[in-house]
């Protein structure tokens, strides 16, 4: 099997270096700077129990989206892909998919925020996307990459039923790279539920500037991002997402201490002077809410707030 990732950043390395120990064969697709070094330096990643692995760049072919075309012995010749770059690159990460994709083959999205899989299909079709997310948690440094807490991949079909073709065999090589894959029948409500996550945490630690255990610590903290995260939990249900009985608060306190030391990647964006995904997650809720005649006044000022601090970097 043939699995090309699209987006090496933190989650990207740790996927693409899991599935190295597996017979895969690897494509990974990046740009620029980091495309280099996967060319010429491999990955160094550092698991969660201390060990360091180093995967050499012999392992995968690399491609370079902005270098031009797709070489052409590339092209459908992928029996997977995996989208995990930032959702800003959503319609470009897209169309490479589209060229890299057999017959057959299928198109994961573990990218946060909504309307990854709806840009995906208008490339590829609906059959062969399969919607996704995780809770392993990396974050990229000088010394490369660090894989800080192991978690699982959900995944399953946009319209729910069992895992079968090229779903399924992928499924088979996650597991087998100890990934900890699920399938999941209602993947829609999960994507949900780790997007009201991402609207309690990310934009107010990245506000804050705090690793994301300090929500435990504040009260001003813990009540803001249960506000957000109650309205993104309101457009939710008016958007016809059953999301059950899902306790906010119990959830939001699991993740967070579960998470306590990790920086989350919208602060480690902001304090390397990156855009962030701001808009695929508060910024989804308030069009979301507009849709759908909800009120959404907190992350209306989140999606405020954070573009504001990016443009503020933007112009040091």
């Amino acid at each position: 099997m043939r699995i090309a990732i699209l987006g090496v950043g933190s989650i990207g390395a740790v996927i693409l270096g899991c599935l190295s120990d597996t017979d895969a064969e690897l494509v990974a697709v990046s740009r620029g700077t980091r495309s280099s070094e996967l060319a010429n330096e491999g990955i160094v990643m550092h698991s969660p129990e201390g060990a360091i692995d180093v995967i050499p760049p012999e392992r995968y072919i690399t491609v370079d989206s902005e270098s031009g075309p797709i070489n052409q012995s590339l092209r459908k010749s992928c029996d997977a892909v995996i989208i995990s770059g930032k959702s800003s690159s959503t319609p470009i990460l897209s169309q490479i998919a589209e060229e890299l994709l057999s017959e057959g083959g299928v198109v994961m999205s573990i990218q946060n925020g909504l309307g990854h899989a709806e840009i995906i299909a208008s490339r590829v079709g609906r059959s062969p996307v399969i919607g996704g997310t995780t809770t392993h948690g990396a974050w990229r440094g000088e010394n490369g990459s660090h894989w800080v807490g192991r978690g699982s991949i959900r995944m399953g079909n946009l319209d729910g039923g069992p895992a079968n073709g090229g779903a399924e065999l992928l499924y088979q090589y996650l597991s087998e790279a100890s990934l900890n894959p699920e399938w999941d029948l209602d993947i829609q409500r999960s994507i949900w539920t780790k997007l009201l996550i991402n609207v309690a945490i990310n934009p107010i630690c990245s506000i804050a500037g705090v690793r994301n255990g300090a929500l435990l610590e504040s009260t001003y903290l813990w009540d803001q991002a249960l506000s957000a995260m109650s309205e993104a939990s309101s457009v939710a249900h008016a958007s016809g997402v059953d999301l059950g009985d899902l306790d906010l608060e119990e959830l939001l306190r699991e993740v967070a201490k579960s998470t306590a030391d990790n920086r989350c990647s919208m602060l480690q964006d902001l304090m390397s002077g990156r855009k962030t995904e701001i808009e695929s997650i508060c910024g989804a809720i308030v069009s979301k809410g507009e849709d759908t005649g909800i009120p959404t006044p907190r992350n209306s000022i989140l999606l405020a707030l954070v573009k504001g601090i990016e443009s503020s970097s933007q112009l040091d």
